[in-house]
């Protein structure tokens, strides 16, 4: 049998296939267009979005996925009780002792910390293990075999911006390609070797299309709704519960995560999404002021929604208080009663049992 780092060898060779199958058909793609059709008066705006497509590409296939930082890892002797002891419930005591002093909100099925036994990290909020990269991912949303990299916190910008210029691209082709394609079927073609890629540029065109339209619109609604695939598929878990919606901070908000707070970068490559990966702004500890003010009514609660209050009342850590504004903090008792004003300075009281 061949040894284990030969075959891991091999399979890293092979996941490269369709990044170089797409670049072939990106190179012939200019070569048929530029070359052979020669379409003058479309060339300027050709050339920017092939660029524009060519660098988001590359910026999703070469950006490395963030890992977690060393503040996730075990302490030395905590992960040599954690390793010698053989009890779940002993495991889990020593976990939720280090969890303490982090940033954390999210919890497995069971209600555990989720601990990846493999990179042997305590996973921050959003991060998932995959298999294809042997690594822990910050905010993971896919490991894409097109791009041969997963896809995350750190690059998903890029990823959401080569799927939207690879659709213009390709819708850019096939319309401006479409009036030499119809006169191909009429014969009104003259006879050349360019019939053959004006036939197959419009095809590979159209074919591309229509596979980017429906992957591009279902991200634009990940991104509206503050979603990874793997939390559409499987929502998170927060301590009183499970929450699909649990991350989202309103439409604008939502997208302003993903691109960040200045609009003039948006459409580039270049990194601008909020945060460090590792704790995310939620709406069960962050008061949404897009949110009606009606949605503070105990009936317009989600259940195993977290209190929040205008004053602190119990001290929090240095990465808690990271994620949290300025204006609220959770509130630990075992019962407490908040008072929140709305925008019309009524005082609205709200009872919520906290976790125990």
């Amino acid at each position: 049998m061949a040894p284990t780092h030969v075959l891991r060898c091999c399979q890293r060779g092979l996941a490269w296939i369709p990044v170089i199958f797409i670049a072939l058909v990106v190179c012939w793609s200019y070569y048929a267009y530029v070359v052979e059709l020669c379409l003058f008066v479309y060339l300027a705006v050709f050339h920017v979005s092939f660029i524009m497509f060519v660098w988001s590409y590359w910026k999703t296939i070469f950006t490395r996925p963030s890992t977690p930082s060393k503040e996730f890892c075990l302490p030395k002797s905590e992960k040599e009780q954690y390793e010698k002891e053989q009890r779940p419930e002993t495991q889990q005591e020593i976990l939720k002792r280090v969890a303490t002093s982090l940033p954390l909100y999210t919890r497995t099925g069971a209600g555990a910390i989720r601990y990846c036994d493999r990179c042997q990290v305590i996973k921050p909020d959003r991060c998932h293990h995959c298999s294809a990269c042997d690594m822990c991912v910050l905010k993971m949303d896919h490991h894409c075999p097109w791009v041969n990299n997963c896809v995350g916190f750190s690059n998903y910008k890029f990823f959401i911006l080569f799927l939207t210029y690879s659709l213009v691209y390709c819708l850019f082709i096939a319309a401006s390609v479409l009036q030499y394609f119809i006169k191909f079927w009429t014969s009104d073609l003259p006879e050349s070797h360019a019939k053959f890629h004006v036939l197959f540029l419009f095809f590979v065109a159209a074919m591309f299309c229509i596979s980017i339209l429906s992957l591009f619109t279902y991200h634009l609604w990940l991104v509206g709704k503050n979603r990874s695939t793997i939390e559409a598929f499987r929502a998170p878990v927060f301590r009183n519960g499970p929450d699909k919606n649990g991350f989202s901070l309103g439409f604008s908000k939502n997208i302003a995560q993903v691109f960040g707070d200045q609009k003039l970068y948006w459409l580039l490559p270049v990194f601008t999404s909020q945060g460090d990966g590792f704790s995310f702004p939620t709406r069960l500890v962050t008061v949404d002021p897009e949110q009606p003010t009606d949605c503070l009514q105990p009936g317009g609660l989600d259940k195993g929604a977290v209190e929040v209050s205008a004053e602190q009342t119990t001290p929090l850590s240095e990465s808690q208080n990271r994620l949290l504004g300025n204006d609220y903090h959770i509130e630990e008792d075992h019962k407490e009663t908040d008072i929140l004003k709305s925008d019309e300075s009524e005082a609205i009281t709200i009872s919520i049992e906290s976790e125990s």
